[in-house]
């Protein structure tokens, strides 16, 4: 007793919102009650292929009401559930499914050619389900296991808080991909969390735009359906479709990372759509550069967030919350780079090397405790061990804290350039960059040099009809920022950089060339 699971979540919601819209998706409109009804057929469905409590399931997919429904039917069925990138190549993902020790895997009609060039190579995965009314020879439609089962009273195993649910890998940008293991506490005690930092009501929208096999979107489906909300879709993020989709369904919150919402702002069609009803529009997964902030409140108002945390904290760690916002005051305007404050009942610090909380204004790594940790990571106990040190969650990213707690993050400490003895932040390169108005995307990051030990160098796009020369930007970072967090070399690229699924720049693939040849990543 004492426990409260994810299926308390949706039971509560049918209970209180029963008739209330749970899922918007095309022409798809379901109250809660179908759509609970429908979650625990579907849980019935997958124990009838011969998946047994306590196994190992996934999905590889684009966003759907389907989606939505396999993350609370995974409670229901007893199974763990792994949410696999869609952006991943066929190797990647075959790694995935045999370390995660997966037996079925529900896909996404678009991704059935990927599965077939690699899945003679998955010997524990025995059952395939097919998101859609019918399926091949061999596979089985999702569809069928939900209209051909009846809904399961209950679920199928005595869930524990401790227990793993989810399965989360995080993108493997550098080796081996992790498996994050989170258990029922970690998500619904963040979903917890968030409600009491955004305070989600009956009357909210909120859209899937951003994948939700990342968990920057997927804790919404547990969060907005505690508050009675509807859950709104669009199979991958395009700014036609997120502007239609807001428009339509009168979306009132959702979360896109800092290069969609680029691309929303510069979209050419944008002033012709009615976005009234955002009243919040949070933002993750890398920080934005407040002349970018500026230029999207022009576009959706005074309503933009950000939020910070990580696939190993389920996710949320830090916030900014809508009444702390402050546009029109320079103080003001400095604070909108801020990720916020802890959300309440997760404690965050930024420490030295040693551990110990550096003073206001210092830099330092940011380390978190809360009942939102990850469990560890799937058969890796070493580098579980590296990043969880006395209950405290170990980040990797490097930030500075002000005097009334707001957190400010520099970069992440793998990302920093040394250069001739000074280190550089590269995200302040970036900021001074974004702030040319030639400039559409920025990444920097540290290439040799055989007189600095690394140089600072930028792989640049530029918006469509605008021209800037390498020295042109040079020279107007020079403006803006000390010689020495300058860029010594530019390159330009004529198309998007490359991102992964959760949108953020991949500079691993941008650095790589450069570092060819060489023993180590640094010089």
């Amino acid at each position: 007793m004492g426990q409260w699971l994810v299926g308390d979540i949706l039971e509560r919601s049918v209970l209180l919102y029963g008739d209330r819209p749970a899922v918007i998706d095309g022409d798809v409109r379901r109250t809660y009650a179908e759509t609970s009804e429908r979650i625990r057929s579907l849980a019935a469905g997958i124990l009838s292929l011969g998946v047994e409590p306590g196994d190992h399931i996934g999905i590889l997919a684009n966003n759907s009401h389907r989606y939505f429904e396999t993350y609370f039917a995974a409670h229901y069925a007893g199974t763990t559930l792994a949410p696999l990138n869609i952006r991943l190549s066929g190797p990647e993902l075959e790694f995935i499914i045999n370390d995660g020790e997966l037996r079925a895997l529900l896909v996404g009609p678009e991704y059935l050619e990927l599965l077939a060039s690699f899945r003679d190579r998955l010997p524990k995965l025995e059952h395939v389900v097919v998101l859609a009314d019918s399926a091949g020879e061999g596979m089985h439609a999702y569809e069928d296991l939900v209209a051909g089962n009846e809904p399961l009273a209950a679920a199928a195993r005595d869930w524990h808080e401790n227990d793993m649910i989810n399965l989360c890998y995080t993108g493997g940008t550098t080796g081996l991909p992790k498996g994050v293991m989170l258990s029922q506490r970690n998500v619904v005690s963040n979903s917890q969390h968030i409600q009491m930092t955004f305070a989600f009501e009956e009357p909210d929208v909120w859209l899937h735009a951003a994948p939700m096999f990342h968990l920057a979107d997927a804790w919404a489906c547990y969060s907005v359906t505690a508050a009675g909300g509807a859950h709104a879709f669009i199979p991958g993020f395009a700014p036609d479709a997120f502007l239609q989709v807001v428009q339509d369904s009168r979306v009132t919150a959702t979360i896109l990372v800092p290069t969609m919402i680029n691309f929303v702002v510069n979209h050419p069609t944008v002033g012709d759509y009615d976005l009234s009803s955002l009243r919040a529009l949070l933002f993750g997964a890398s920080p934005m550069p407040t002349d970018r902030i500026l230029a999207a409140r022009e576009i959706f108002g005074p309503i933009l967030a950000q939020a910070y945390g990580m696939t190993e904290t389920a996710p949320l760690l830090c916030a900014q919350r809508l009444e702390w916002l402050d546009y029109d005051t320079p103080e003001g305007i400095d604070r909108l780079a801020s990720c916020g404050r802890q959300v309440q009942g997760v404690a965050v610090h930024v420490v030295d090397d040693n551990d110990v909380p550096v003073p206001t204004g210092g830099t330092g790594e940011i380390v978190a405790r809360g009942p939102n940790v990850m469990l560890g990571y799937w058969n890796r106990p070493e580098e579980t061990a590296a990043v969880l040190q006395d209950g405290w969650m170990h980040t990797g990213d490097v930030a500075r804290i002000d005097e009334q707690g707001f957190i400010y993050i520099v970069d992440r400490s793998k990302d920093m350039i040394v250069s001739g003895g000074e280190n550089v932040y590269t995200t302040e390169t970036e900021g001074a960059l974004y702030e040319h108005p030639a400039v559409l995307e920025a990444a920097v990051f540290g290439i040799p040099d055989d007189r600095w030990g690394e140089a600072v160098h930028a792989a640049v796009v530029l918006r469509e009809g605008a021209s800037a020369s390498e020295a042109d930007l040079i020279e107007h970072c020079h403006t803006l920022i000390a010689g020495y967090k300058s860029p010594k070399s530019i390159e330009f690229h004529e198309t998007p950089l490359p991102k992964s699924g959760a949108g953020k720049i991949l500079k691993t693939n941008l650095r790589a060339p450069w570092w060819e040849g060489y023993e180590r990543g640094v010089n």
